[in-house]
């Protein structure tokens, strides 16, 4: 059953899904297409070709579709896509794209916190969680199962790998490799997050191999690519894959790690490199 508040402004040519909630003054544009089962909490202003996905709750004075910041924009055609179970918090802000035929997208059981901003070409996975004030700039990457702390700003063109976790009131100017820890300004990695894959069930010695990639990657005196070469034999495992592929990927390169990282069985290794690792040639 759909419970619409009087008060509401909703276009013609919305479509809104069966038992939605709209409170007090919400305003839903008429190319806004709304899931089942949400709720758009008052104030709450969604434009643009956006689609809400199933059981999503958008809260007070969140703005969502409205026209990307990117100063190239020429109206062309573009769109925003949230997931299902996500919760968009007050004052977020969530752009449109800036190329045609261009998605910003938000996947499913994601937590967008208060005053978080997800600009123009952004990408962001699942069960993703974006702490107060943190900001995404154009083009950036976010894979599943990432946590960024609060007041953090990533760099346009940034990727910031599954698993991961990037610390409170960070700088993020360069990718963050998957499965890794860090914090800062300028940002260090402090190794991996093992805390995070013990909890997504991540066993010994799927962590013990993530230990050598990273251990490899920002210890070892060899160049990218022949880590890459040694890895290979263990790229039959789908995480030791990703690691590499995100590897091979990488066009900002990878920010130093800090004087100690974290490793598999809390050893505490030194890392002496202040340099950015260089993504592959």
């Amino acid at each position: 059953m759909l419970k619409i508040d009087p008060r509401a402004v909703i276009e013609e040519g919305a479509q809104i899904g069966n038992n939605v909630t709209i409170e007090p003054y919400a305003i839903i544009k008429k190319t806004v297409s709304i899931g089942d089962d949400c709720v758009i909490k008052s104030h709450a202003y969604i434009d643009g070709n956006t689609t809400i996905g199933k059981g999503t709750v958008i809260w007070p004075s969140a703005s969502i579709g409205t026209q990307t910041q990117d100063l190239k924009f020429e109206g062309e055609t573009t769109y925003v896509t949230i997931g299902e179970n996500c919760h968009i918090r007050e004052f977020v802000t969530i752009n449109s794209s800036s190329k045609e035929g261009s998605i910003v997208k938000v996947g499913d059981n994601c937590l967008i916190m208060a005053y978080c901003h997800v600009a123009h070409n952004c990408e962001v996975g699942n069960h993703v969680v974006m702490s107060n004030n943190s900001m995404l700039a154009g083009h950036v990457i976010v894979e599943d199962y990432v946590v960024i702390g609060g007041m953090t700003p990533i760099h346009q063109f940034v990727r910031v790998g599954a698993h991961s976790m990037v610390g409170g009131f960070s700088r993020v100017t360069h990718d963050v490799p998957p499965y890794t820890i860090g914090a800062g300004v300028p940002y260090k990695l402090g190794g991996l997050n093992l805390i995070g894959l013990r909890r997504r069930g991540f066993g010994l010695e799927k962590r013990l191999r993530l230990s050598k990639a990273f251990k490899l990657t920002f210890r070892s005196d060899l160049h990218i690519n022949e880590v890459l070469t040694q890895l290979e034999d263990d790229a039959k495992y789908p995480e030791i894959e990703h690691w590499i592929d995100f590897c091979k990927k990488s066009k900002r390169g990878f920010p130093s790690p800090q004087g100690t990282v974290n490793c598999e069985e809390d050893e505490l290794v030194s890392c002496s490199d202040e340099k950015p690792v260089n993504a592959v040639n």
